[in-house]
């Protein structure tokens, strides 16, 4: 049973994937129920009656006529759920407590409807295909609700992340890391934690989950033949958010805004929707198949278009017409995390917030293929494949190498590494190139000697 301690920081923590208040019981109590079978069809949690939604303490009267009608509506769940509506005094208001166990015979169904936990909201099933699917689906295990036996919370993680993310997330710093964990319900039932902090908050995942990154290529063109750069980003999934969205920046067209800033930072105005990409980036490292491990996230650049892509295809229960109407994650903690931080917001709402903001820029809305992978294609604007791109692609690479051997023909790989932004295997691939037409060639040793551009160049 929780404590009045315990109930005060789930209350200052506020409502997530497994938290949810309410200031008072609803006039249909079955709407308790609702919540009790979406964190039994979860990974459990704890609904708190008599908080609200600015996660203060107001308390409740809970007489017997209204306990006996919750435990009523709790009891018409089936399977039968343990879980039962206790009363706790914190600082003289009662607050009624329902904490609900992650349920061991998947589904639940309360008057034969399935709810399910997602984000910080729950989300009724409507249809007789996405019960069947969820039904077929219930014996697999979430991947990040299973446990990370042989990761040491002591040593391995990510703690300069951490605290931005109790900063973010508005939690307590004052409060054991500890504590935190066990209300964010990062440990299973054994103590052991859950694959899905790993990803979250491990600084090196990687060593427990493999080919949990995101891989960033820019090729040269509209196909596949001549990458330019590729770039492979790990560590923690905001993290790689971060690095591929900063990769991103580098490769496709941004102008600032500069008028009437004053001393405000300038405004940078990408050809595509910024928030497009960020929708897209976040909702493949949520929503991705980590129990895949032949394919890796990836951020592709061509210079008509951008591709986002992430192994598993559309989540089981999501019919393909109902897609952009309503959502289910394959990674429910995961995904709520990452609402806690506020960068995810209304459920099933992504798809049709990136289709207002393409819009918004005179793009067309973004291309979806569901099966296998998870695809999304940002079409880039056609003045800019016409005019900016290809000259751009062209000035990073052959042009740039050849003014910069121009400069400085004893120049090294690493030195034209940093000086194009390309990675070394992007120099490497153009200089290789450039040989192979007659452009360049290299006279002496690889320390000693220099580079010779051809008289065309």
């Amino acid at each position: 049973m929780l404590t009045p301690e315990s109930i005060q920081l789930l209350a200052a923590n506020g409502e997530g994937y497994n938290a949810e208040f309410k200031v008072s019981v609803p006039s249909k109590v079955r709407e308790l129920s609702e919540e009790v079978c979406a964190f039994a069809n979860a990974a459990g949690g704890v609904l708190l009656l008599g908080v609200d939604d600015h996660n203060q303490i107001q308390g409740i009267q809970l007489d017997n006529a209204r306990r006996s009608a919750i435990q009523n509506s709790l009891g018409d769940i089936s399977p039968p759920l343990r879980c039962e509506l206790s009363v706790v005094e914190v600082d003289g208001k009662t607050v009624g407590v329902i904490e609900v166990p992650s349920g061991p015979n998947k589904p639940y169904v309360l008057s034969g409807a399935i709810y399910v936990r997602q984000g910080p909201n729950t989300q009724k099933l409507t249809t007789a295909e996405q019960m069947r699917d969820f039904f077929q689906q219930a014996e697999r295990v979430y991947f990040d609700e299973t446990p990370c036996p042989n990761f040491n919370p002591d040593t391995e993680l990510d703690e300069a992340f951490l605290a931005e993310f109790l900063a973010e997330a508005r939690l307590s710093r004052t409060v054991s890391q500890e504590q935190i964990f066990q209300n964010l319900r990062l440990y299973t039932p054994e103590k052991k934690i859950k694959k899905g902090a790993v990803l979250f908050f491990g600084k090196d995942p990687q060593a427990y989950v493999e080919k949990a990154i995101v891989r960033c290529v820019a090729f040269q063109g509209t196909d596949k033949r001549f990458i330019i750069d590729d770039q492979p980003f790990g560590g923690c999934l905001h993290e790689q958010y971060l690095r591929a969205m900063q990769w991103l920046r580098g490769k496709v067209n941004v102008r600032y805004d500069i008028e009437g800033q004053g001393s405000k930072p300038r405004k940078e105005i990408w050809e595509i929707p910024e928030n497009v990409f960020k929708e897209a980036i976040i909702n493949s490292l949520s929503h991705r198949d980590y129990y895949e491990k032949g394919a890796v996230t990836t951020v592709e650049v061509f210079t008509d278009r951008v591709e986002i892509r992430n192994p598993g295809g559309l989540v089981s229960g999501i019919r393909i017409e109902d897609f952009g109407q309503s959502s289910l994650s394959r990674n429910p903690l995961v995904f709520g995390l990452f609402s806690r931080m506020h960068l995810v917001e209304q459920i099933g709402s992504g798809i049709m917030r990136m289709n207002d903001l393409m819009r918004g820029a005179g793009l067309p809305t973004p291309e979806f293929r569901t099966h296998g992978m998870f695809t999304v294609t940002l079409r880039r604007p056609v003045r800019t494949v016409e005019k900016t791109v290809e000259k751009t692609v062209e000035k990073t690479s052959r042009e740039q190498i050849s003014e910069l051997i121009k400069l400085n023909p004893k120049i090294t790989i690493k030195e034209m590494t940093q000086a194009t932004g390309l990675t070394r295997r992007g120099v490497e691939y153009q200089i290789n190139q450039m040989k192979h037409d007659g452009d360049l060639k290299r006279i002496g040793s690889d320390r000693g000697g220099y580079w010779q551009l051809s008289d065309q160049l």
